[in-house]
C-alpha cells in the first residue's frame, strides 16, 4: 500500500472540501501507523439501497473514498440490505415505510453498477450488513443494546423535535444507529465517511467499538451538495439532481442551470481540479466557468470525447435556439389521456420535467412550458397528443412525446 506521499501531503488531499474529522489528530496518528506498518486502513461506507441511482451529492463521498484507495487504503462499502428494511430516520419527521426485500435487491444491484464509475473495483471490498445483523438472535441485540443508553439515542435533534412535536417514534427507529455502529464493530472499521446528516450514527459507531475495546473509527464528514434548484439538497425525490449515469447531453445541460452561486462547491466536491485553478476559474466569466464545470462533469463520468459533444451540443441548442438531435422519449400513459388529451401539469410530472403537481403549475404560470413552440400558461389546460410533438420546459429541458401504445 506504499504511497510516496508525505503524512502532511495525504491530509491535505483528505482534507479538501471536508465539513469535519473527528478528531483529526487521531485521523494523523492512524495515517502514521499505517505508513509504519505498511497496513491499510479500513475505510467504511455505509449504502442504504433506499434509491436506484446515484446523484453526485451522493458521488461526493464516493470520490472521498476514491481518494482513500489512491492512498493505499482499503474501501469497504456496505450495502445496507438488512438496515435498508429499519429505515435510516435521519433528517425525517415521520417514520419511514419499510422496504421490501425485492426493492432492496433491486437497489442494491442498481447501486453496484454505478458506483464503480467512480471507485476502483479491483480494490473495492463490497459486503451486505444482513451477513452479520441477520444472525444475531435476541439475546445478541440486547447484548449490543446494553451497551448503549436511551438518553444517549435521543439526543438526535430529530428524535428531540418528534418528541417535542407530539409525532411519534417508531421503537425500530431507535435500532437503527445501534444497527450501523454495529456494522463498525464487525469490520473493525479505522474511518467511517458520511455526509453532515450522518453524524449522530458515525459518532455512534466510535461509541460502541470503544464499548467492545477496539480502537474507534475516525468520522470524516462531507458536506451535502446543494441541488439544482439552488436551496434544498440534491434528491431524485425533489427532481433537483444530475445522475451519475444520465446520458451527457443531459448531463451537461443539468449543470449548466444551477445558480452562479453554486460554482465553487461543485467545483470542489464534483471536479479534480485543484483550488488553484478553481479560483482562477470562478474568477472569470460566469458563462464559462459554468461550461468549463459541466465539461469536467461530464469527462469523469463519460470521457472528454462525450464531454466536447455535449458542450457543441449545448451552445448549438442554447445559442441558436434550436432544439436537440438527441432528446428523451416522454411515454404518455393510456390512463392519462382523456379523448386523447392530457392534463399539463400531470404531462410534466409523468416527463420527471417537475417533482410534484405545485412544481408542474408554477412552471405553466410562470410561462416556462411550451409545446412544439407554443406557450402554454393555464395550468388547467388539456393537451392533444399527437406523435412527435417536443415539450420544452425552461432552458434545457426538452422530451419527444409518444403514446404508450405507439411504442
Amino acid at each position: 500500500m506504499a504511497t510516496k506521499l508525505t503524512i502532511d501531503q495525504q491530509m491535505e488531499i483528505i482534507k479538501r472540501g471536508t465539513v469535519s474529522i473527528v478528531p483529526e489528530d487521531e485521523l494523523r496518528a492512524k495515517l502514521e501507523k499505517s505508513q509504519k506498518t505498511d497496513v491499510p486502513l479500513k475505510i467504511k461506507l455505509g449504502l442504504d439501497p433506499t434509491a436506484p441511482d446515484i446523484h453526485l451529492g451522493i458521488a461526493v463521498v464516493l470520490r472521498k473514498m476514491r481518494q482513500f484507495q489512491d492512498l493505499g487504503h482499503e474501501v469497504i462499502i456496505i450495502i445496507g440490505d438488512f438496515t435498508a428494511s429499519i429505515g435510516d430516520p435521519s433528517g425525517v419527521s415521520v417514520t419511514r415505510p419499510l422496504l421490501t426485500p425485492k426493492e432492496i435487491a433491486v437497489n442494491a444491484t442498481t447501486y453496484k453498477e454505478q458506483y464503480c464509475k467512480i471507485l476502483d473495483e479491483s480494490k473495492t471490498r463490497v459486503v451486505y450488513n444482513s451477513e452479520w445483523l441477520r444472525e444475531l438472535d435476541f439475546a445478541g441485540v440486547v447484548r449490543i443494546a446494553a451497551k448503549m443508553t436511551v438518553a444517549r439515542v435521543l439526543e438526535r435533534d430529530d428524535f428531540t423535535a418528534r418528541l417535542s412535536d407530539g409525532r411519534p417514534i417508531g421503537l425500530h427507529e431507535l435500532l437503527y444507529p445501534m444497527s450501523q455502529a454495529y456494522d463498525s464493530v464487525v469490520l473493525e472499521a479505522d474511518i467511517e465517511v458520511g455526509a453532515t446528516d450522518q453524524t449522530f450514527n458515525i459518532l455512534t459507531g466510535r461509541d460502541l467499538q470503544r464499548e467492545f475495546g477496539q480502537e474507534p473509527q475516525v468520522a470524516l464528514f462531507m458536506p451535502i451538495l446543494v441541488g439544482l434548484d439552488g436551496e434544498k439538497k440534491m434528491s431524485k425525490s425533489l427532481g433537483n439532481y444530475v445522475g451519475v449515469s444520465e446520458p451527457p447531453n443531459m448531463m451537461f445541460g443539468k449543470v449548466m442551470s444551477i445558480p452562479d452561486n453554486l460554482m465553487p462547491q461543485y467545483f470542489e466536491l464534483c471536479t479534480n481540479l485543484s483550488m488553484d485553478e478553481i479560483r482562477q476559474i470562478v474568477a472569470g466569466h460566469p458563462m464559462d466557468a459554468k461550461k468549463r464545470l459541466a465539461w469536467q462533469i461530464v469527462n469523469i463520468y463519460h470521457g472528454p470525447e462525450a464531454a466536447d459533444q455535449a458542450r457543441a451540443e449545448f451552445e448549438r441548442v442554447f445559442s441558436a435556439r434550436e432544439i436537440p438531435t438527441d432528446m428523451p422519449v416522454i411515454e404518455v400513459p393510456k390512463d392519462a389521456l382523456k379523448d386523447g388529451k392530457v392534463w399539463i401539469v400531470r404531462l410534466l410530472v409523468t416527463a420527471g420535467f417537475a417533482g410534484s403537481n405545485s412544481e408542474a403549475r408554477r412552471l405553466v404560470e410562470q410561462g416556462a412550458v411550451t409545446m412544439d413552440g407554443e406557450k402554454i400558461t393555464d395550468v388547467n389546460a388539456e393537451i392533444s397528443v399527437e406523435e412527435g410533438q417536443v415539450l420544452h420546459v425552461g432552458k434545457l429541458k426538452f422530451g419527444r412525446i409518444q403514446r404508450a401504445n405507439d411504442l
